[in-house]
């Protein structure tokens, strides 16, 4: 079955169900602040709560390079297997929390398993999938991500209706039987970009491995690079903003309960980002092979339409009005990140994907955990909406940059052959 030629596509549905595990475990949190607040007192807080949020991100994002140093070093099927395992292990143990200490060590440590994750799948689709099909592929992996924070918006339902006890112990129970299916399923590409080869002969000398340290600084000696991390970043802020306070938002701005707020906000932002992968991903292979700067394109489209939309969220305050917004957020966030990795595979040589979307997770996740920290304070403080509407600024300062600094390369963008039929097109 690894060998077909609908394998590529049968690896982004193996992690599509891992993507959805990925974000409904760190969704369900959000979600569920009321119903573990009656055992655990300390989440009352807005601010303790911002702080169990935020540690998940402070350690993810301080792993996530070496994470992606390490995907592009080793066999990337066990990386996957063996974060998705332990993170539903983590998951699992959450419901037998019975302090906000071990909660929040409990959260750091899924911040550890799962920044193992993302750099590798995504460097592994890059892998099987060529640029005529590599942002709708990734995009179709991104839906998972989505749908799972979807899903995790029901938290707060399952937890009223049973426990948030069993509600961790479910999904952690499904995540480690997932990852023995992988086992099974999940193949690594055999002769995937910079794969470290193993010697024909005894009379060939072995390869020595670069060293991380080596990497990094190629990445950072690339001016590109550094305008890949502010484009990255812009849109993390709002993006871990709404997954992660959206329901507070609408429960403030519409006066509603958080079990109704919660699903309302996660699956207006997630089925819409649907919508946006499913337009940005088509729509930038096809413009790519006309345009070299057509993935860009296509993702300035989608920031364009977050900028108005976070005013929208900010300030509005009925049901017409910040449902509108998330609508229009989820589009255009999808339309942009969809096009994240592919745009990196233009800008980066093939043996450097993983390293450098580790990287670039690092500034994202690093913008996260600030922004879940303010917003944190900002609620306490009777600010949210405010706080979120200045959010539009800095993804309006990305789209700029990015149109006018970001250089895309010809030779890692086509292969061979589609250059030569590119040539062919315009003769």
């Amino acid at each position: 079955m690894k060998n077909s030629k609908i394998y590529p596509w049968v690896v982004v549905g193996l992690l599509w169900v891992v993507a959805l595990l990925n974000y409904m475990d760190r969704q369900m949190l959000s979600t569920m602040q009321s119903a573990m607040q009656v055992d655990i007192a300390e989440l009352g807080k807005a601010e303790n709560f911002g702080r169990l949020m935020g540690i998940f991100l402070l350690i993810y994002g301080f792993l996530s390079p070496f994470a992606g140093a390490i995907a592009d070093r080793i066999n990337r099927k066990w990386l996957l297997v063996g974060s998705l395992f332990v993170w539903s292990a983590v998951t699992y143990g959450m419901g037998y929390a019975t302090t906000f200490n071990q909660l929040y060590w409990l959260r750091a440590f899924m911040g550890i398993s799962e920044a193992l994750y993302m750099p590798a799948a995504l460097a592994l689709i890059s892998d099987y999938h060529s640029n005529k099909t590599r942002s709708l592929a990734i995009g179709i992996h991104m839906t998972g991500l989505y749908t799972g924070q979807a899903l995790g918006g029901f938290g707060a339902v399952i937890a009223s209706n049973f426990s948030w006890q069993s509600t961790f112990h479910v999904f952690g129970i499904i995540g480690i039987v997932y990852s023995l299916i992988l086992v099974v399923f999940l193949h690594e590409k055999a002769d995937r970009p910079g794969k470290q080869m193993v010697p024909e002969s005894v009379n060939q000398p072995k390869q020595r491995k670069e060293s991380v340290w080596k990497s990094f600084g190629l990445l950072f000696s690339t001016f590109s690079f550094w305008i890949l991390l502010f484009y990255f970043l812009a849109p993390s802020l709002p993006g871990w903003a709404t997954k992660n306070w959206l329901p507070t938002l609408f429960t403030e701005n519409l006066g509603i309960p958080m079990n109704q707020a919660g699903p309302i906000a996660t699956i207006s932002i997630s089925f819409t980002s649907l919508i946006g992968i499913l337009i940005g991903g088509p729509l930038s292979d096809r413009w790519v092979m006309k345009n070299i700067r057509g993935r860009m394109y296509t993702s300035a489209i989608g920031m364009g339409l977050m900028i108005p939309s976070l005013l929208l969220l900010g300030f509005g305050h009925t049901y017409a009005g910040l449902i509108s917004a998330a609508l229009l957020f989820g589009i255009g966030y999808g339309m942009a990140d969809t096009n994240n990795m592919p745009i990196l595979c233009q800008i980066i040589p093939a043996k450097y994907r993983g390293t450098a979307y580790g990287m670039m997770n690092m500034v994202g996740v690093f913008g996260g955990y600030f922004i879940t920290l303010l917003l944190g304070s900002s609620t306490d403080q009777g600010n949210l909406g405010s706080d979120f509407s200045k959010l539009g600024l800095v993804v309006l300062v990305a789209v700029v940059l990015m149109i006018v600094f970001l250089k895309p390369k010809k030779e890692y963008t086509y292969t061979s052959d589609e250059q030569a039929n590119i040539q062919t097109e315009k003769k």
